[in-house]
């Protein structure tokens, strides 16, 4: 709570918001006075209709129960934690938004160790949505969980199976967490590990195993998927295996003999985050800095868009750090400007600087929504875009002509047809169209960059043409030019 300033003796200082006392306690809340307007001020700062308060220290509008300054870009080490903790290798002290399928794979894990059963479970899901960093919390709270309840702790063994050299070396770390008595040398690995698992045994402990990136071991005749999760019908096995891998239907496909025999790996499926779901882990993240770096409305505006594209939690992570360095270059920006000598500066560029410089401040320490725009832009964007952008005007025509001449059904035309709608929109545009023989070259010069295919034919104008372009993509590239507008007609 926020020290109580005496009116009386500290009238020189800007008037802030101070609740009441308890021994005299109001019957109602105060209100935020503020008896001049201050340059600090937005019209924005109250539009979320939350009472605001003037902060004496920081100069900037903040709420009563947020005692968070706003960051110092210009601090190296502040630059350094920020960008450390949206990082994609920084794990959050708790994995927020899956609870539900923590809690059903520590079950499972649970269940096994209480009745000294082996199981299997297969963990699946899109790219970046949490399954690798749930299962360490996972791996962290069974061994709190055997601890406490004084079951033997269980053995360990979490493998990226992209590591691995050879898929059935799998097989050689799994035999290296277990006790060596009953083994045969001259045996593989594998066959040595199903002699242990097929004799009975009081000396070995539970075992879990955690293959990640499970779809790495798919071999043609998938003898080492099969044969790992095989491991665990053996009828005095000891391991708990956890495949985990992207595909949804690696169990069906690739494991269909397991079907058969009754022993299909258990399936919990980690669906893509939603827009509130990559909303709270951000905040989860940024909360635990002492100051505040991101506009709400621009966390708000990530989320959506990363949800709406893929639901992929650290491209979220990635498109964050871009936009610190877009508000990076725009204060390097600032700083150029305002070493520029003075005389070299017009007489209202000065007082406009003079004016605004507390606004460009306030501005220049929170990374805002038009930052974020940016780098959402710069991460979604297609290749092929930057190509559109940076054709000639009259080559940006005929792909404008030929997205409206194939829309629909049709899917290619000849070239006298696609120069017919090229010359109607040239004169829609008041733009003088070019002659067949230069429009069938441009055409050439859009096939050699892959935007058109054209087909052969001793005659320009009967040459078949094909669009190999998303109409998105030249949507996007051509938004806002006038010729394009017309075309959209």
């Amino acid at each position: 709570m926020p020290a109580i300033a005496d009116p009386n003796t500290h009238k020189r200082k800007l008037r802030s918001y101070a609740p009441p006392r308890a021994e005299s306690p109001s019957p109602s809340p105060p209100k935020w006075k503020s008896p001049r307007p201050s340059a600090i001020a937005s019209p924005h700062s109250a539009a979320n209709g939350n009472e605001i308060v003037a902060d004496e220290n920081q100069g900037v509008l903040r709420k009563p129960d947020l005692v968070k300054s706003l960051w110092n870009l210009k601090d190296g080490e502040q630059l350094r934690v920020v960008k450390e903790a949206l990082h994609l290798a920084t794990a959050p002290s708790a994995v927020v938004c899956r609870e539900e399928e923590q809690d059903m794979v520590l079950g499972f894990c649970k269940s096994c160790i209480e009745h000294e059963k082996a199981g299997s479970l297969y963990i699946c899901g899109c790219p970046g949505t949490g399954k690798s960093l749930s299962m360490e919390k996972v791996k962290e709270a069974l061994l709190n969980w055997a601890k406490e309840g004084g079951f033997p702790l269980p053995d360990v063994l979490s493998v990226n199976c992209t590591s691995l050299a050879n898929t059935s070396d799998i097989f050689t770390k799994i035999l290296g967490l277990s006790p060596s008595r009953g083994r045969r040398v001259l045996a593989t690995p594998l066959q040595q590990l199903q002699n242990m698992y097929s004799q009975k045994s009081s000396t070995r402990n539970m075992m879990l195993i955690v293959a990640d990136e499970l779809d790495y071991l798919i071999t043609r005749d998938r003898a080492v998927l099969h044969d790992l999760f095989m491991l665990t019908t053996f009828p005095f096995a000891r391991c708990i295996l956890i495949g985990v891998a992207n595909a949804i239907d690696l169990a069906d496909r690739f494991l269909p003999r397991l079907t058969s025999l009754n022993c299909k790996p258990t399936v919990v499926t980690f669906r893509a985050y939603s827009k509130d779901q990559i909303l709270r882990i951000l905040e989860e993240r940024l909360n635990e800095l002492p100051y505040t770096v991101f506009q709400r409305q621009a966390l708000e505006l990530c989320a959506r868009k990363v949800a709406a594209a893929s639901g992929d939690m650290r491209k979220a992570l990635c498109i964050c750090r871009s936009a610190i360095e877009m508000l990076e270059a725009e204060v390097r920006e600032s700083v150029c400007n305002l070493n520029t000598p003075l005389e070299e500066k017009s007489s209202s560029e000065q007082n406009m600087a003079t004016v605004s410089d507390p606004m460009k401040k306030q501005e220049f320490d929170i990374v805002r929504i038009d930052h974020m725009a940016r780098a959402l832009s710069k991460t979604y964007r297609s290749p092929v875009v930057d190509t559109i952008q940076s054709l000639p005007h009259h080559q940006q025509i005929i792909l404008c002509s030929s997205m409206k001449h194939f829309c629909g059904s049709k899917k290619d035309t000849i070239l006298g047809e696609l120069y017919k709608s090229y010359s109607e929109l040239c004169k829609s545009s008041l733009i003088p169209p070019t002659g067949i023989l230069e429009f069938s070259n441009m055409c050439r010069v859009l096939n050699d960059q892959g935007l058109i295919k054209l087909g052969p034919s001793r005659e320009d104008k009967l040459k078949r043409v094909t669009p190999k372009v998303d109409e998105a993509d030249i949507t996007f590239a051509l938004q806002g030019i006038r010729f394009f507008r017309n075309c959209l007609q």
